[in-house]
């Protein structure tokens, strides 16, 4: 892990907790330890939420529309809908979700998961059903900044996904939807990517004259699937087809719309795609099992399951709180100046981070656990917290905490990793993945354990808890959920990780060009400078960042079926998970941004296949990919916020 000590751009620690001291006693929450977990005005605090009084939410497998002709056939819409996600004596929340419109119940957030198998296709039709009881559009649950560049249905065919312009500084846009999905990590054709610029409003009667109903990308994207394989995009959906032609992985499904993702994937859109069996899974029986399916009898014993982590902030009403103002971040007066007055966007903030965690839709639930092994796909699904998590016997104890149990990694984004890592802490940035079996044999039943978090409570430049980061909130952010062992119901057969035979990587071979991409933070022309947007770009010969736009020219155009090198130089003082469209990379190493100095090998929990990586601040992090599919597709951080903020860009392989 990195030990650079790098102020982070935008919302560092220090802004963080002098806003917490600016505001009034009433409307902010300080963590113990001096970690700040502030919030405004009529927010629910924290600390006063009931822990490990709700049953963690197994998630059930997505129920099949139809499956024919080799293909497994699935409608999936996205509602509004309430969902009790803090605990039974506090309100309800309203959230988006997925689910089969044949069942209402199957609308959760996160969603079900979709169980795919290794050369059997699956084909979505994803619906955005965003709309009220009267077929009226429902507006965002959050407030959207229209100064981005972003989707911008109000521009019309013209004006669609661009960065619109204002006489005076706008309000936030409070239109009709868009949404469009992205199975991270899926090896698809570009049709069925989730290109950002491929959304799609809801059907509703009522979409104001003149607003285009969908993204520029849409029309060709529709086009294609049908030249493919047949598909018909009806209004307010588009249908796509996954060939699952990669090997076995933890993939995920979250809405990618064009300067949206941050609130649409906040509101609820996000959950599991498993990849099951070819030749790079292990036979039945070997690991934990079973996981959730659609159709389980109720109190089936699982010992898979799937671990969707987020961070969000509650009303007192229930209602999850997200910012509406750039001034939440601290370091911009509630009154600006903003756009057009300056470049600083509205409502847009840098790094958003919630006080409460959530597991699989439940704040601080608790898992029963047999003395037994368990396999546990864990999923980072916040805008932008990175978690370091690690089972102890105490949640309180002082960071960093000893570890009651170590654990077993076997796999990482896209699959296993080349042999089993025994470790007592696990690294996951936003959207990485991490595959893991926990035993809890040794345990008599009674036994109290607890997942925590020693990730910081604002944006990760790397280091460890007592080596340069200062943890979460150990009463809130740094608690997660809580396991407590039974008695024993039936025998283990699964193998203890220690003598698991893992299947081998497919090679590469040498790397035949480099690609050096910048990651670069921009600063206000204001006063005080702030960071407005994020940006990639490129590598000057003389090492110096060519910052880009999403609007700007493509510059990556990778051969197809050649290994090809990307190097991430960060010129931030923060982290970035960045995300590469259409494939499963290698990390090699990173290196010294500058002056040159030995490099240093990957972490032992990303030596297999990743489509997610760490870029840490000073530092050229090295990826190989091959591309075998030519299109248009994107790389980005995902840090949503960034993600939003323009640090995204279209590549364009085979040409």
């Amino acid at each position: 892990m990195s030990e650079n000590r790098i102020i982070a751009n935008g919302l560092s620690r220090r802004s963080l907790l002098r806003t917490a001291v600016s505001m009034p006693l009433t409307s902010r929450v300080l963590a113990a330890g001096g970690s700040s977990t502030a919030v405004v005005g009529s927010t629910l605090d924290p600390r006063t939420i009931p822990k490990y009084v709700t049953r963690l939410a197994a998630l059930p497998a997505m129920p099949m529309w139809s499956s024919y002709g080799g293909v497994d056939y699935y409608v999936i819409g996205v509602r509004q809908f309430s969902q009790q996600v803090l605990p039974p004596t506090l309100p309800k929340t309203v959230v988006w979700g997925y689910g089969s419109p044949r069942n209402p119940a199957t609308f959760h957030s996160p969603a079900f998961t979709i169980e795919a198998r290794v050369g059997r296709p699956v084909q979505v039709m994803w619906a955005n059903q965003l709309v009220d009881a009267s077929g009226r559009f429902l507006p965002h649950l959050f407030a959207v900044d229209p100064t981005l560049h972003w989707a911008n249905p109000p521009g019309g065919l013209r004006g669609r996904d661009s960065r619109p312009t204002f006489a005076s500084t706008p309000g936030p846009y409070s239109g009709p939807v868009p949404v469009v999905t992205h199975v991270h990590g899926a090896h698809a054709t570009e049709e069925s990517d989730g290109y950002p610029e491929a959304w799609y409003l809801p059907p509703a009667w009522d979409i104001p004259v003149g607003y285009a109903r969908v993204g520029s990308s849409h029309d060709r994207h529709r086009a294609m699937a049908a030249d493919r394989f047949g598909a018909e995009w009806s209004p307010g959906a588009a249908v796509y087809r996954y060939a699952n032609d990669q090997s076995a992985g933890t993939l995920w499904f979250h809405d990618h719309t064009l300067g949206l993702s941050r609130v649409n994937v906040h509101a609820g859109l996000a959950g599991f795609y498993l990849l099951r069996g070819g030749a790079r899974d292990l036979p039945p029986g070997v690991l934990p099992g079973p996981a959730p399916a659609a159709d389980d009898r109720p109190g089936t014993r699982y010992h898979e399951l799937s671990l969707v982590v987020q961070d969000r902030s509650f009303n007192r009403d229930g209602s999850i709180f997200f910012p509406d103002s750039r001034s939440f971040a601290g370091d911009v007066p509630p009154t600006g100046p903003f756009i057009p007055a300056s470049d600083v966007p509205p409502i847009w903030n840098p790094d958003t981070f919630g006080n409460t965690m959530v597991v699989n839709g439940r704040t601080w639930p608790v898992l029963s656990v047999e003395p037994r092994r368990y396999r546990f796909r864990l999923l980072n699904a916040c805008n932008a917290r990175t978690l370091l998590l690690k089972v102890v016997a105490n949640p309180l104890a002082p960071r960093p905490a000893p570890a009651a149990l170590s654990c077993w990694q076997i796999g990482a984004d896209g699959g296993f990793l080349p042999r089993p890592v025994q470790t007592d802490q696990l690294l996951c940035a936003p959207a990485e993945r991490v595959d893991v079996i926990v035993d809890f044999t040794s345990l008599p039943a009674g036994t109290e354990l607890f997942l925590i978090n020693e990730g910081p409570d604002v944006a990760f430049t790397g280091g460890s808890p007592g080596n340069g980061l200062t943890p979460a909130d150990p009463a809130t952010t740094g608690q997660v959920m809580k396991f407590v062992v039974t008695r024993q119901s039936t025998r283990d057969t699964s193998v203890p990780p220690a003598q698991l035979f893992l299947p081998p990587l497919p090679p590469l071979g040498p790397s035949r060009r480099t690609w050096r991409i910048s990651l670069t933070a921009r600063q206000s022309t204001a006063k005080p400078a702030v960071a407005v947007s994020y940006l990639l770009g490129t590598v000057a010969a003389d090492g110096t960042a060519k910052p880009l736009t999403w609007a700007d020219d493509v510059t990556e155009r990778p051969a197809l079926r050649t290994t090809e090198t990307w190097e991430l130089a960060n010129f931030t003082g923060e982290t970035h998970p960045i995300h590469l469209h259409q494939v499963q990379f290698r990390v090699t190493d990173r290196r010294p941004l500058t002056g040159g100095g030995p490099g240093r090998a990957p972490e032992a929990g990303e030596t297999g296949v990743k489509d997610t990586v760490i870029a840490y601040p000073n530092e050229i992090t090295r990826i190989d990919a091959q591309f075998d599919i030519p299109g248009r597709y994107v790389m980005h951080c995902h840090n949503l916020d960034h993600e939003d903020g323009e640090m995204m860009r279209p590549i364009q392989p085979g040409g």
